[in-house]
């Protein structure tokens, strides 16, 4: 389990590099790191410390803070991001700071205004994400944010708004979404718009999203270091324009320092509309740097710029070292300035030939990084992105923005300006809609090992190379392990099951040699936000199995069959069964006791639900398709949510044989594991698929009291994260990991 050195130690590497850097100055480049470790070191264990303390969690805090960012509306609840000012518990003071991301359930129509103070009564809890291969780590995600704690409001507390902060960018950023909207109406262009105008990406949905990443262009919807970029372009082709119109100007303001200046404004002024998000921090310290010394008339090589922008933002935010977006950014620009000639090209042709190798180089060479991040890549996106990024950079964005400065003199002018820019998205977005349904437009990869990355990385510096560089081409064979990676099936006869991390839920992987199951796919919440698309698709993806063969929903509740639409969406070829088919969001033939299948020497055998019985004598948990898989060395007994009354009739049908791993049935509830269905089962294992901090207290105390009195040892996703069972065709079935507790950085609780 790794951890932040202790204030102490950090101090005395201080010290010590210090004393070298004074003592012996030829040592300064080694120093210098260290400083920059003890740095970042202290500045991240800063962020943990303001975190919720563990005793103070499930408690009612009374809170005053400012709404931070822009609030999302949703038909279940509002939520948004609170800036604690200061808290009380029980009347006392408490020291809380930090930012609170929160729920409001049936909150008031003024609740989701950016920029207003309120006074709150909230329940809160330390951040704390889903563990599981391939998904997105949202407590890391959680400390590049500053959340301190994560919770809702609660109703019957002093609720009420009391003030509203003075100066207030998001506020503004808000009332220019507000605009467009009414300008534009209710249309995919509206959405897009304000992605490209304030950053606002609140109205998108999946859809979108889905096309963006199939065609490499999800930096188009993002306000990045480009968007940023074109401002600039703006504001200094505005100042050459008035210039050349008024000659007499330049006797008060030269062109340059004129030009050099308002880009400058621009140039911050749409960065702060964007929320000074990282590209754009990196974007607008290189546009500072490069207008400043155009200002003073003196040079300042690019790569220089670049070497400014990053130690800029490193120590305004070394923490920003853990976001995706510092590498691809900073890699990508350092990539253009070092391999791209930077001879003045003339004419369309040398337009083109510049453009079209820029984006050859950004789709070839950051790949390595973007399967290590993501875990995909877009085959379309150099072709995409050599029709979208001239678009949006040449019509889109000047468009959009031109709208925003006329908006408080001429709002029609602005809607005429918006209306032109909403159907030049729009047609530009039914042409990426079409190319994302192209053959291999969705390309995922496994998990990507830090050699494969790194062997990757220098294969793409290698292909880019100048020209003279002997054998250029052979840096493709480099980028083998990447693209062929080692997958490691089970043998004939042997599976691997992995239960996930889905929080109060269940869904189970399992893998043999050439076939993939499906066991129940999670929840899905009002938000839309769902466990197959956030659990159970980055799993298959990240271990490179696939395609799934076969989907079992053990029941109807929404904890076990809520992902299932993204699944089916996923592999509409999968063979499918469910306990209640009648409950199912897709349709699925019924699950009976009595069907069986083989793969790869490992069978397959569903025990309940009895056709006799159903569905007159069983309803809700007790229909649960319950599935025995039998391998040579171990086996796995899935359960579902099957109580007391049907753990009988499942026992009956388990004969003695190899080692068996038992998935608790109900998570872990008071109506089910019996003490007499523990001592017919004898499982070597069990595993439960509970919530942290869970509202049933699941799993009950009772229920593993019982596990410990049969001798039987327990692991509980909400404590281990997924949970990966190995189950050889000659041996007895091993725990090879467990996600939370084996992979453990200092951010994750």
């Amino acid at each position: 389990m790794s951890a932040l050195p202790p204030v102490w130690c950090l101090l005395g590497l201080a010290i010590a590099a210090g004393f070298v850097l004074w003592r012996w100055p030829a040592c300064r480049g080694p120093c210098w790191i260290v400083l920059a470790f003890v740095y970042g070191a202290w500045r991240a264990g800063h962020v943990l410390q303001q975190r919720l303390p563990s005793r103070l969690e499930r408690q009612d805090f009374e809170v005053v803070g400012v709404v931070e960012g822009l609030p999302q509306v949703r038909a279940d609840a509002d939520r948004f991001v609170l800036q604690v000012e200061k808290a009380r518990l029980h009347g006392a003071p408490v020291a809380l700071h930090g930012r609170l991301r929160l729920a409001w359930y049936r909150a008031p129509a003024t609740a989701a205004q950016p920029c207003l103070r309120w006074r709150l009564r909230v329940r809160l809890r330390r951040p704390r994400g889903f563990i599981d291969p391939g998904a997105f780590d949202g407590e890391r995600q959680a400390l590049l944010a500053r959340i301190a704690a994560v919770g809702y409001v609660r109703a019957g507390g002093p609720n009420r708004a009391i003030g509203r902060r003075a100066l207030c960018i998001d506020g503004l950023r808000a009332r220019f979404a507000q605009a467009i909207d009414a300008a534009v109406g209710p249309q995919r262009g509206a959405r897009l718009l304000r992605a490209l105008g304030v950053g606002d990406k609140r109205a998108l949905k999946d859809r979108d999203w889905r096309i963006a990443r199939a065609n490499g262009v999800s930096h188009l919807l993002a306000i990045s270091g480009f968007h940023i970029g074109v401002a600039a372009l703006l504001g200094a082709a505005l100042v050459q324009g008035l210039w050349r119109l008024w000659p007499a100007l330049g006797r008060r303001c030269p062109r340059p320092v004129a030009a050099a200046a308002v880009a400058m404004v621009l140039a911050a002024i749409y960065a702060a509309l964007a929320g000074l998000g990282l590209p754009t921090q990196r974007a607008l310290v290189m546009i500072v740097v490069l207008a400043a010394a155009r200002a003073s008339r003196r040079y300042v090589h690019p790569l220089q710029a670049w070497s400014l922008a990053l130690a800029a933002v490193l120590l305004f935010d070394p923490l920003s070292v853990l976001s995706a977006g510092f590498w691809l950014s900073f890699a990508a620009v350092a990539l253009l300035l070092s391999v791209l000639d930077r001879r003045r090209t003339r004419g369309l042709r040398g337009w083109l030939h510049s453009t079209g190798r820029a984006q050859v180089l950004m789709t070839v060479a950051l790949l390595p990084l973007t399967a290590w991040f993501f875990g995909q890549g877009a085959p379309w996106g150099l072709l995409a992105n050599l029709f979208a990024i001239p678009v949006v950079s040449a019509l889109a964005v000047p468009l959009t923005l031109a709208g925003m400065a006329l908006w408080p003199v001429s709002p029609p002018a602005a809607g005429f300006l918006w209306r032109v820019a909403s159907m030049v998205m729009r047609r530009l977005w039914g042409v990426l809609a079409a190319m994302a349904q192209w053959p291999g437009a969705h390309w995922y990869l496994p998990a990507v090992s830090a050699g494969a990355l790194a062997l990757a990385c220098i294969g793409a510096l290698w292909l880019f190379a100048p020209r003279g560089v002997p054998g250029r081409w052979l840096g493709l064979a480099l980028w083998l392990p990447l693209a062929w990676p080692a997958l490691h099936a089970p043998a004939d006869g042997a599976f691997r099951a992995t239960v996930l991390d889905v929080g109060q839920g269940l869904s189970v992987l399992v893998r043999t040699r050439h076939h993939l199951l499906v066991y129940d796919t999670g929840a899905r919440y009002p938000s839309g936000f769902n466990f197959g698309d956030a659990a159970v698709l980055p799993a298959i993806r990240a271990d490179g199995a696939g395609p799934v063969d076969r989907v079992v929903i053990s029941h109807g509740d929404n904890d076990h069959a809520g992902g299932a639409r993204a699944v089916v969406r996923a592999f509409p070829h999968a063979r499918r069964l469910s306990g209640e088919p009648d409950r199912m969001p897709v349709p699925m033939p019924a699950c009976q006791a009595g069907q069986r299948w083989h793969w790869d020497g490992v069978r397959m055998r569903v025990l309940s639900p009895p056709a006799r019985l159903r569905p007159l004598l069983l309803h809700g948990n007790d229909r649960s398709c319950v599935l025995l898989i039998e391998g040579r060395g171990g086996r796995l007994l899935l359960t579902g949510d099957i109580t007391r009354r049907m753990e009988p009739l499942v026992a009956r049908q388990i004969d003695k044989g190899a080692p068996l791993v038992l998935v608790v049935p109900h998570h872990g509830s008071n109506t089910s594991s019996s003490a007499a269905f523990l001592a017919a089962l004898r499982p070597q294992l069990a595993v439960v698929s509970a919530g942290w901090l869970n509202r049933f207290g699941h799993p009950r105390p009772k229920v593993l009291a019982r596990y410990r009195k049969a001798g039987v040892p327990v692991l509980n996703t909400a404590r281990s994260g997924a949970v990966v069972l190995r189950f050889p065709a000659a041996g007895t079935p091993t725990v090879t990991h467990r996600w939370r507790l084996d992979r453990h950085p200092y951010w994750r609780e």
